[in-house]
């Protein structure tokens, strides 16, 4: 299978940077996956999990939003934040998974209302890429 030039980059570090077969992330239509010699486009990304193949390997992280690029020299995924199953505190995330829901099920201005969604996406994309859900 032939490769791309991927680079995964968060405000405070180069995230990712390598070739690889296949990208797939989440976007608010859906699931897109992105292969070599794909057309140029640029794309939002939501809060979910981001599916990297390397070397035939799949390799999987929790990212929150942000847009992707993709040019046919390269594709650079510019998000939020970005973490390794490795790197993610599985009971801190537990944990804002259950303070979300509860803060869900309160009647809050909208804000607050939105604000407790993206704190719930990103336990569940926390969650998820540790498989422990």
């Amino acid at each position: 299978m032939s490769s791309f030039h991927l680079e995964i980059v968060t405000p405070e570090r180069k995230f990712f940077e390598g070739d690889v077969e296949t990208v797939i992330v989440k976007t608010p239509e859906g699931e897109m996956g992105i292969l070599k010699d794909h057309e140029p486009a640029v794309v939002t990304i939501d809060t979910g999990i981001i599916r990297i193949l390397v070397d035939g390997q799949w390799k999987e992280a929790a990212v929150t939003q942000g847009f992707m690029e993709v040019t046919h020299q390269k594709t650079i995924a510019l998000v939020d934040t970005a973490e390794w199953p490795e790197e993610i505190n599985i009971n801190r995330a537990k944990e804002a998974k259950a303070r979300a829901e509860e803060r869900l099920q309160q009647q809050l201005a909208l804000i607050e209302h939105l604000r407790s969604q993206a704190a719930l996406a990103r336990a569940l994309a926390r969650l998820k890429v540790t498989k422990n859900k």
